[in-house]
């Protein structure tokens, strides 16, 4: 017994053949199941390559944990809910964050938070790692030294006001730059100033910091350079 998909594409096949009216074609066109359409963009978030702990005692197992499971999955739920309630077609999170000054304040606030810690978790290491010679040359071109890009990462950092993030980021010219963004907005957004893409990044919301560092936001600046994972960084700018 022949069933009813087989039936159809037999149907199809005999209508082609002989020509007859259209309306028979749009009828088994909607019949068919679409199978090109996309499924709507949804973020998850990514498993962590290292414990709670490993990062201790520059960034303290409690903080790691309550900030990827409270604050982190948090981002990933609302941005997934207001993809569906604003009906958001982008293909992907980083076309989202080019075009997100078309969307709700809900939408850009939650994408950025739910990429942006994707990013951060990377690029974080209980191993301690060096920069590579590509990455070194790039810093010292860009900014004379390892400690000169140190220190002017460091000021952004401390002096972005309230919430946010500090950035290095590769430019259209090839070369880095440090600049930093309010909220959850990073530079891949077109709402930003300074727009690049991101290799680095430090979070400097209080979440990220206060439970150990309370309100000394220099000192866990200053550590944070102990868990950078620079492998992450050759790999981004490979």
């Amino acid at each position: 017994m022949q069933t009813r998909r087989n039936f159809l594409h037999n149907t199809a096949k005999a209508t082609l053949a002989v020509a007859v009216s259209g309306s028979v074609l749009t009828n088994l066109a909607q019949a068919e199941p679409a199978h090109n359409q996309a499924a709507p963009l949804s973020f998850s978030q990514i498993k962590l390559p290292y414990t709670y702990s490993d990062l201790e005692p520059n960034i303290d197992a409690l903080t790691m944990e309550i900030h990827y499971t409270k604050h982190h999955t948090a981002y990933i739920k609302a941005i997934n809910e207001a993809i569906v309630a604003e009906n958001i077609t982008e293909t992907s999170e980083e076309q989202l964050l080019a075009n997100i000054s078309k969307y709700s304040a809900k939408a850009r606030n939650n994408a950025g938070g739910a990429w942006n810690h994707n990013f951060f978790w990377e690029n974080l290491s209980g191993k301690q790692t060096g920069p590579s010679e590509k990455v070194m040359q790039l810093i010292i071109s860009s900014f004379g030294s390892m400690d000169k890009f140190k220190e002017q990462f460091a000021a952004a950092a401390t002096t972005r006001f309230g919430s946010g993030w500090a950035w290095l980021i590769l430019d259209d010219s090839g070369k880095l730059k440090i600049t930093s963004t309010a909220n959850q907005d990073n530079p891949l957004m077109d709402v930003v100033d300074q727009r690049g893409i991101p290799v680095l990044a430090l979070d400097v919301w209080e979440h990220a910091y206060y439970l150990h560092y309370q309100n000394k936001r220099a000192d866990y600046i200053k550590n944070w350079w102990n868990v950078v994972n620079w492998n992450k960084v050759h790999e981004r700018l490979a």
